[in-house]
């Protein structure tokens, strides 16, 4: 069933993810007129607030997280908001919940965001005070779950109430302006999609690295780690979409239906395919920082980075290895794909002195958002001692590519889509079933092994180990 809701629920109002991405994305898209003006959105949390205050407290939010340019009718914006204090536990609260949304005939769209646990009562709740008709659709944040087991029990919890055509798992990486036009490279390019396998690319890099440590989220990053933090959802996401087969048409289901297909396609790792670690105390852009174990209080095994050589088992990508990167306390906040190109089969410039470089494809997504290609170009000059070749590189920066476009937040577009009913950008139960088999057999692995993280110091780009996972293959990680 098609519908724009006009009632937006969000779980969690008063959370830091509300503060720094909702609010401010819900108040970009109505300053853009994106959003009907008749769409009210009503928040909720256990904090003890009346819809004055919590107007307030947007308000300070907006101020802090958005940039002043796009407040346009900040006033109008914070007009549509009122609030409900709740306890999600408790069957209690949930009829004056809903009596504050008001009719949902026209349609309502729920954003939950929560602890795992609370995820069933939380269900329970919005079912017993009628928030889950037909005109109801259920928008999931992450965690969800610890485990396949786990996830599974918050999806049939979820599908009780929510049938999967009304169920949108967000993974906000999908919201990203440059993730959105890697589909547009691929398939919109006839220059690319005849090489993009295993005969033209030698292999593939994903790396997600930050310089934060725990950021007031010890006790669910302990519990997590960097392989259920980011490899699990963002980056798997990320490895889909580089190596899924055309799809047929810019739909839901098409995308998703290729996404799945090379998520269980991938190959178990084996031992000896990952590394892990954890930060020690360093320097970050100049300033000393503590280690994991110092800022979490106590000892723990927790990875706080994981390296893994991947690889996908079809007739596209056969023999192509995909390196994945991700941690805590690194040098740089960088999140790219890096495409390595194969060599030439021969060069002719050989016997006149030239070396050569492979092509290689470089898609940053943040905190830059850029596509670079590098290309072999011959060095202006009489040639009388022999032909030089260098490495020229070919920049898209998007905002230079298109001037006068806002840089928008990822929230903003998956919120709308949320709104509107379009899943295309949002995963699907079989995408997080199959993620989830495959880094609950890593960490099996690890278990079986009995693998412990090894330190690193923050400042660095993780183990020495993780450089050798590359390098004994003759590759380099990309910096």
């Amino acid at each position: 069933m098609s519908f724009t809701a006009d009632r937006l629920l969000l779980f969690g109002a008063t959370g830091d993810l509300a503060q720094r991405m909702l609010l401010p994305s819900l108040c970009a898209l109505h300053a853009d007129e994106l959003i009907d003006p008749d769409l009210k959105i009503i928040g909720t949390a256990r904090t003890e607030m009346n819809d004055g205050e919590f107007r307030e407290f947007a308000r300070e939010a907006l101020e802090k997280f958005l940039p002043a340019e796009r407040r346009g009718g900040m006033a109008g914006f914070l007009n549509r908001l009122s609030y409900q204090p709740l306890d999600a536990t408790t069957l209690e609260g949930y009829n004056a919940l809903a009596e504050k949304v008001g009719p949902t005939d026209k349609g309502l769209a729920i954003f939950l965001s929560t602890a795992p646990s609370l995820f069933e009562p939380t269900i329970r709740g919005l079912q017993h005070a009628g928030l889950d008709g037909e005109t109801v659709r259920m928008c999931l944040e992450k965690p969800l779950g610890t485990d396949l087991g786990t996830s599974c029990e918050i999806n049939d919890a979820v599908a009780a109430a929510y049938p999967e055509e009304r169920t949108f798992r967000i993974d906000h990486y999908l919201g990203k302006e440059t993730v959105q036009n890697l589909l547009a490279l691929r398939f919109a390019n006839l220059m690319f999609e005849p090489l993009w396998n295993a005969a033209c690319i030698d292999h593939v890099q994903i790396t997600v690295a930050e310089t934060v440590g725990l950021e007031g989220r010890v006790a669910f990053y302990d519990d997590a780690g960097a392989l259920r933090d980011m490899v699990q959802n963002h980056m798997l996401q990320l490895l889909a979409l580089v190596a899924m087969e055309p799809p047929s048409d810019y739909e839901a289901t098409a995308i998703r239906d290729e996404k799945v297909k090379v998520l269980r396609s991938l190959r178990p790792v084996g031992e000896g395919e990952t590394v892990t670690g954890q930060y020690r105390a360093g320097a970050i852009g100049g300033q000393a920082v503590p280690g994991y174990d110092e800022e979490l209080g106590k000892d723990s095994d927790t990875e706080t980075f994981v390296a893994i050589k991947a690889h996908v088992d079809n007739w596209r990508w056969k023999g192509v290895p995909f390196y994945l990167r991700t941690g805590k306390r690194l040098p740089e906040r960088v999140t790219e794909i890096v495409v390595q190109f194969r060599c030439v089969p021969h060069s002719i410039f050989a016997g006149k002195g030239a070396t050569m470089q492979p092509n290689r494809l470089v898609i940053g997504i943040q905190p830059e958002e850029n596509i670079t290609l590098s290309l072999m170009a011959k060095v202006p000059g009489l040639d009388r001692e022999g032909i030089r070749l260098r490495q020229v590189p070919l920049n898209i920066a998007m905002p230079d590519a298109f001037v006068g476009q806002h840089r928008r937040i990822a929230y903003e577009r998956l919120l709308l889509d949320l709104i509107e009913g379009d899943q295309t950008l949002f995963v699907r139960r079989d995408e997080v079933e199959a993620q989830w088999e495959w880094v609950d057999a890593i960490r099996a692995g690890w278990d079986a092994q009995g693998m412990t993280p090894k330190t690193y110091t923050s400042g660095s780009w993780g183990p020495s180990a993780a450089i050798a996972l590359a390098e004994r293959d003759g590759v380099t990680w990309h910096e």
